[in-house]
């Protein structure tokens, strides 16, 4: 059957256009890059960490993000998000994880150190009119795939409470004030505990902007009880 549909509606790549995948080595090749930053200042800083001077008690931990939001990522972003090519998102887990099997980031040294103990991956959620309308949630599908291929157990561990306007037109700080209070817990972080210690979290976005959603979520899941949060995004 797949085959017979590559046929009628060959796959193009979300980037040149040529047929044969929805994202070709050539344009992968050409995700740019950018140094990673601390989520709260947003200055340069060592493996994406929160820098000492901009902890806070529940605050992130640290941001990594695979490329800058820009073609042909942003291409692809759009193309899983708005025009529901739900294969994209395997595509993309695959990138990201051949990036740090490549590169071996410092968050991946921390979950290799523990073995995978203690971490779960956990998506920002939709709220439940938008993910019927879109079909599905374009980030739980890449943490899914994520907890996969990393070995890690993986939590809808939040909901949406209310419907809040598209962050995309909305400025920073509009952004916060239409995001705030909007997630609340959907389960408990203490069934995902692993021998007695509080979780880790790889907190799962497609895009990185102001990091108003991301934020939100942390301080949620923060006062549920987890230990460390790393935003864990597609493109910033």
């Amino acid at each position: 059957m797949s085959f017979i549909l590559d046929i009628l509606f060959p796959k193009k790549c979300v980037g040149c256009k040529k047929e044969g995948s929805y994202f070709c080595q050539n344009c992968v090749s050409n995700i740019l890059q950018t140094d990673l930053v601390c989520p709260r200042c947003e200055k340069l800083a060592v493996g994406g960490q929160t820098h000492p001077i901009c902890r806070r008690k529940f605050g992130l931990d640290g941001l990594w993000s695979l490329g800058i939001y820009d073609n042909p990522l942003k291409s692809a972003v759009q193309t899983l998000k708005y025009k529901r090519v739900k294969d994209l998102a395997e595509v993309l887990a695959d990138i990201t994880i051949e990036y740090w099997a490549k590169y071996q980031p410092f968050l991946l040294e921390k979950i290799k150190r523990s073995r995978g103990e203690g971490w779960v991956v956990i998506p920002v959620p939709l709220h439940w009119w938008r993910d019927n309308d879109r079909g599905f949630n374009q980030s739980g599908e890449i943490a899914k795939l994520l907890s996969e291929k990393l070995g890690l157990d993986y939590l809808d561990a939040l909901k949406r409470n209310r419907y809040t306007r598209s962050q995309v037109k909305l400025k920073g700080r509009d952004r916060q004030q239409n995001i705030r209070n909007a997630f609340e817990m959907d389960s408990s972080l203490r069934g995902a505990e692993r021998r007695g210690n509080l979780i880790n979290v790889l907190l799962v976005d497609d895009v990185w902007t102001t990091g108003s959603t991301l934020r939100e979520c942390c301080y949620i899941l923060k006062r549920a009880g987890a230990k460390k949060i790393w935003a864990i995004t597609l493109a910033r």
